[in-house]
């Protein structure tokens, strides 16, 4: 195994993960405050499931999103 190679591998996922992620939950937070589901001051618990197939490894990791 290399390591320079897994490490590399493994932030390009996380950059992908990040970049995508933010995307998504700006854009859903967007379209639920100008639909009026949200007021716009809430902080929204959130839970995201890290899962690599062939290592059985499955993480949940929880926080909030702050909206103001």
């Amino acid at each position: 195994m290399n390591e320079d190679v897994l490490n590399v591998s493994v932030r390009k996922f996380l950059k992908k993960v990040g970049i995508t992620s933010q995307r998504e939950i700006e854009q859903a937070v967007r379209q639920a405050v100008s639909g009026g589901r949200l007021k716009g001051n809430e902080a929204l618990p959130a839970k995201m499931t890290l899962t690599v197939d062939g290592l059985g490894l499955a993480v949940e990791i929880e926080g909030a999103i702050e909206l103001e």
